[in-house]
């Protein structure tokens, strides 16, 4: 498999002598350790990392103003397209608000020539990283396609850049309305959900293109008129006011001669001069105090800074890392790791097109006195102005970020690749390659440069919001929408006839890596596979172990020592460990799935000796400090008061002991997170008794997708992990013997006053356990529950309006599976949308409405073609390989995907669905405010609990 162009370059950039371990002990300010200063790394300087890093690309301009930029990539069969309009919401005129992301859902409803939601054709040809996105300075719209689907991927694109306006209804313009409300809905309703509407009037005055949000208001949007949509199409959408990205699997000459094809036609728009805005600066400090149903006080701390194309930038951004957005961050190191007044800091530059926002985030500890954490968290910010960072933490930041960066080029497209790179520099630059300019910029930045842009821009009056627990404050609704006869009808648009559709031409079966496996001298097995599209290594260590591994008196147990490893080791406190990666661009994290636990490794491949060896540390010599593990019981209290805050993790605490009863590994919390009781309960000696039961070797599996080959890896690790041996203590063993209730259907009402939405949680404990084969059930329920065009999903989103989107899917445990339902709806909409769902179940199952030819046809094209492009990362491929492993699968897997699905039929799906669901067994956890819930759930004749939202310890 040959290496992306893209990238020849950079893994000769980062083919540097391996950095060697040198005494830094002013690397980082002090915090309380028991250990000694250890060593720290010191890597090459980072503008050698920097200095090739390249994404070649062709350019070219249509005649009518589009321009298209081309790069390729041959290492898979798919071709990203990505289509930039410059508008966002800054461009949005008084009165307008929400309207540019109101009409990026518009735009997925259908053109004039390719009719019906855009979901349908993009599902069939396969498409990946398929989605839309708005915000202040830009809308996009993009998707990976398999490379014989490009043609009718450019078809649809271009005719929703060209013809557009006939398809547009009022119909539809209401629809999407409601759920972009419901959208605005639900992201209002989480805790500290409306405090971004303040920061942006605090720090941008009346009339500044940046002071409203880009979800805007529902006074705003109720007001849009199909007079409006038309306006904003017109104005905006022209081809001379675009970017293309074809990114992949394509030539710059067959890429002209499509673009001609398919965009050349389109006349060009009106000429679009993006909002210009300047940095405002507040007359004098403005403090604010709100109140929000939150378990834990919020210090809000913001400036409004230059924009993305400011030379004080990348300073500015390198001094966030700095205070608190490294792991080894002085927030982090004083009020977290130190003095433990917060449970959480960050720091960050959001860097916009015109301006930014410079925000210091701190999540005030249970106890403490917010306004005392504020003047602290305030001394720390001036002390770093004062005497600027230091070199060694400069140097961490501008590794990290040059890692981040070449790992995220792996991918050509979705949300953060390739033609993101290219788009936005030729969008807010005009020069696709600014990417290296910002890449330049932070190799060539020091301390004095940061020191200087901080003394410039944070030393101005601050915006701070405080928000302290209690009751929020009133809640805008939408206004109830005017019928059909009130609305003022807007004159026909003549349809424009263009040329058919192009058909899709055979996709191939995905050439999934080779895996090979391997053992060490120890007998822990390696399964490995080679990806060299980046010089990266991704390696994950798991155990047989996971949430399910806790006993029910000690919930909590497994997460906790797992987060406790990577909190220090024999020779690093955590402060060290940190900086140690840092210097290294390498991220070592620890986590859990329901079955098993984890130690990752994510590492630029020519540090991989160094990074290995600090895994090893972390896996095997982990510290257990008692101070460590009373610190991280704190924050492990404050994260569960928080769950009790959120509608899905409310749910997610819920559910499980409902439908799995309470003796069952896998009826506790979903998310690891355990109980008050039992995490306050914990000790140091449970904390090693668990580790030395569960993390060992004679329980372990290695998982590695390197650009290195297997020859290269092998003996890292055998170095490392070779002649590890377990412990005494026996190794654990899970008991799934516990029977699982037969529990029928009933609500539990979660009261969550003042919610704007109720969230639903539905759910049931299949027969089939997730060794199973259950690829034909779960084709099945892409028609069901699990796919944007489900019938769940359709109902509820596309034709009632009453939701952002819901979802009906198995969980991935190795034991008997959970069918889950997430819907999150209006209020008004909670009973009647229960009502729907299982109308919809039913109808599905036992009224003979079960799987339609082209339902089959969507299902198995969607779930074939896109295997191309399923795979396309290395964390994809090493994420496969465990899945596979855990659920007992052949190593090609994949590769037998397409086989079996294309056999499928209608009735094999139908039967599958008939024999695994039955809805009458359903039941459902709502979170919602009761006083505007209940009388709906008791009018569905279905037995109804009402709890409280603070929960009690168990």
């Amino acid at each position: 498999m040959r290496r992306a162009s893209s990238l020849v370059a950079a893994a000769a950039l980062l083919a540097v002598s391996t950095p060697v371990w040198a005494s830094n002990a002013a690397a980082s300010a002090p915090v309380a350790s028991a250990q000694a200063a250890a060593p720290a790394l010191r890597a090459a300087p980072v503008s050698e990392l920097v200095a090739e890093v390249d994404i070649p690309y062709t350019r070219f301009t249509l005649d009518n103003g589009l321009t298209v930029l081309v790069h390729e990539d041959h290492k898979a069969p798919v071709v990203a397209v990505s289509v930039w309009y410059n508008v966002g919401s800054k461009d949005e005129p008084e009165g307008k608000t929400g309207f540019a992301h109101l009409f990026e859902h518009l735009m997925f409803g259908g053109s004039e020539n390719a009719p019906g939601s855009y979901f349908t054709p993009m599902r069939n040809m396969g498409a990946t990283d398929m989605n839309g996105t708005t915000w202040f300075d830009r809308t996009n719209y993009f998707e990976t396609v398999p490379t014989p689907a490009l043609e009718q991927a450019l078809f649809m694109e271009s005719d929703r850049m060209g013809y557009m306006l006939g398809a547009i209804s009022q119909e539809t313009l209401d629809l999407q309305r409601g759920v972009v409300q419901n959208e605005k809905r639900q992201g209002d309703n989480q805790p500290y959900g409306l405090n971004e509407y303040k920061q942006l009037e605090a720090l941008f005055p009346e009339g500044h293109p940046y002071r409203h949000s880009t979800i805007g208001s529902m006074a705003d949007l109720d007001a849009a008129s199909m007079e409006t949509v038309r306006d904003w199409f017109r104005s905006n959408y022209g081809p001379n006011n675009a970017v293309l990205v074809l990114a992949g699997d394509i030539t710059p000459a067959k890429a002209r001669e499509l673009t001609e094809k398919y965009f050349g036609p389109i006349p060009r728009g009106p000429v679009n001069t993006p909002a210009q805005a300047s940095v405002p600066t507040l007359p004098a400090p403005v403090s604010e105090t709100t109140h929000d149903r939150v378990s834990n006080a919020r210090i809000q701390i913001s400036w409004a800074v230059p924009g993305l194309l400011d030379a004080d930038t990348v300073p500015l951004s390198i001094g966030a890392s700095v205070l608190g957005g490294l792991a080894s961050s002085r927030l982090d190191n004083e009020l977290v790791r130190g003095e433990q007044t917060a449970v959480s800091v960050s720091a960050n530059n959001g860097a916009f097109h015109r301006v930014g926002m410079f925000e210091i985030t701190v999540d005030v500890k249970p106890g403490q006195d917010p306004a005392a954490v504020e003047a602290r968290a305030r001394q720390i910010l001036n002390d770093l102005i004062a005497n600027g960072p230091t070199a060694a933490e400069v140097e961490r930041v501008k590794t990290q970020y040059v890692s981040r960066t070449v790992q995220g080029l792996e991918q050509v497209g979705g949300f953060g690749g390739k033609a993101v790179a290219l788009a936005e520099g030729q969008l807010y630059a005009g020069d696709p390659e600014h990417y290296k300019k910002e890449l330049q910029a932070y190799a060539a930045a020091t301390p004095a440069q940061v020191q200087t842009a901080m003394q410039k821009w944070l030393t101005r009056p601050a915006y701070t919001l405080t928000t302290l627990p209690g009751e929020r404050e009133a809640y805008q609704e939408a206004a109830e929408a005017p019928s059909g006869a009130n609305r003022t009808p807007a004159p026909p648009i003549e349809r424009v006839a263009r040329m058919p559709k192009p058909e899709i031409a055979a996709v191939a079966n995905v050439d999934f890596p080779t895996v090979e496996r391997t053992r060490l001298s120890n007998g822990v097995e390696v399964v490995y596979a080679q990806r060299d599209a980046v010089p990266a290594t991704k390696i994950a260590i798991e155990f047989d172990a996971g949430i399910a591994a806790d006993e029910a008196s000690k919930l909590g147990l497994q997460t906790l020592m797992l987060d406790l490893m990577d909190e220090g080791t024999r020779s690093m406190n955590a402060t060290q460990l940190a900086e140690a990666q840092e210097t290294l661009g390498a991220a070592i994290s620890t986590g859990a799935s329901m079955d098993r636990s984890v130690v990752q490794l994510s590492a630029v491949t020519p540090n991989l000796e160094p990074s290995v060896a600090l895994l090893a540390e972390v896996v095997k010599t982990p510290a257990f400090a008692a101070s460590e593990l009373e610190r991280l019981r704190a924050t492990r209290l404050a994260r569960i008061a928080a769950e009790r805050t959120q509608p899905a993790a409310l749910a997610n605490r819920a559910l499980p002991e409902l439908i799995y009863g309470s003796a069952n590994p896998y009826g506790r919390p979903f998310s690891g997170n355990g109980d008050e009781a039992s995490v306050k309960a914990i000790t140091e000696a449970d904390i090693r008794a668990d580790y030395a039961e569960w993390i060992r070797p004679d329980n372990a599996k290695i998982f590695v997708v390197s650009d290195k080959p297997l020859a290269e890896i092998k003996p890292l690790l055998d170095a490392q992990f070779g002649h590890w041996v377990p412990s005494a203590t026996p190794k654990g063993v899970k008991d799934y013997s516990a029977p699982i209730p037969a529990t029928p259907s009933k609500i539990v009402l979660i009261d969550r006053p003042q919610s704007p939405q109720s969230y639903i949680m539905g759910g049931t404990v299949l027969s089939a356990k997730g060794s199973d084969d259950l690829l034909v059930f779960n084709a099945a329920n892409n028609v069901l529950g699990n796919d944007f065009l489900s019938r769940i999903n359709s109902d509820l989103r596309e034709t009632k309006g009453w939701s952002y989107g819901v979802n009906a899917s198995t969980a991935g445990f190795v034991g008997r599976v959970p069918y889950l339902i997430t819907a999150p709806v209006q209020a008004d909409q909670t009973g009647p949308a229960i009502t729907a769902l299982n109308a919809q179940f039913n109808d599905f199952l036992k009224d003979g409405k079960g799987v339609t030819p082209a339902e089959l046809e969507r299902t198995v094209n969607g779930n074939t073609r896109r295997l191309a492009g399923s795979y396309e990362t290395s964390l994809a491929v090493l994420n496969a390989m465990r899945v596979n492993d855990m659920l007992g699968r052949p190593d090609d897997y994949p590769e037998t995907v397409a086989a079996r699905t294309n056999a499928l039929t209608t009735a094999e799906l139908d039967a599958a669905a008939q024999a695994a669901l039955d809805p009458s067994r359903f039941v459902w956890v709502v979170v919602g405010d009761a006083s505007v819930v209940k009388p709906q759930l008791d009018a569905l004749g279905l037995p109804v609990e009402v709890r409280s939202a603070s929960g009690a310890a168990q």
